[in-house]
């Protein structure tokens, strides 16, 4: 994201104005989210099903306004099919993986997707990578047990940040 942003200050201050938003707003989220997940272990729907228009208008705007329909097709294309790949694991493991999770992974799809197909793949992948790792230390640390129920969403919203920031659009 930070090589897409730069080029769009480059080419389109509105388109970069928009995207920078975006990445505020996702940071916003992600601070929120991860505070009530730590603590209630739930992703409130007041937060996250907002997450989906606020999301899309700011990267719609900045599709639109940098000339670039094909990120925006991205976006959507993400989007569902992070939905649909946690929808799934959900399906198949209900107790294993919480609905607000599926929920929340559309609207990490719209990000990751806005950059690429490869960061959509990355940054599901950076998600379970630093849950199990998220889990493994809570069980080392004695906090917990093999079976000890943990907050996926911070490691959701971790990955996703670190993909945005560290892999070049």
């Amino acid at each position: 994201m930070v090589t897409l942003l730069v080029d769009l200050w480059e080419s389109s201050i509105p388109a970069f104005l928009c995207a920078v938003a975006a990445c505020v707003y996702l940071l916003w989220l992600s601070v929120i989210l991860s505070a009530i997940d730590i603590h209630t272990h739930t992703l409130p729907n007041r937060y996250v099903l907002p997450a989906y228009p606020i999301a899309g208008a700011l990267l719609v705007a900045a599709a639109l306004t940098s000339g670039s329909p094909a990120s925006l097709a991205r976006a959507v294309g993400g989007a569902a099919l992070m939905v649909v790949l946690y929808w799934i694991l959900w399906a198949l493991h209900p107790s294993g993986l919480g609905f607000g999770d599926v929920k929340l992974a559309g609207v990490l799809g719209l990000y990751l997707g806005f950059l690429s197909w490869q960061h959509v793949a990355l940054g599901a992948a950076a998600g379970f990578v630093l849950g199990g790792l998220w889990a493994l230390a809570h069980v080392a640390s004695g906090r917990g047990t093999i079976k000890s129920p943990i907050p996926f969403g911070p490691s959701m919203l971790a990955g996703t940040l670190a993909v945005l920031l560290l892999v070049p659009a």
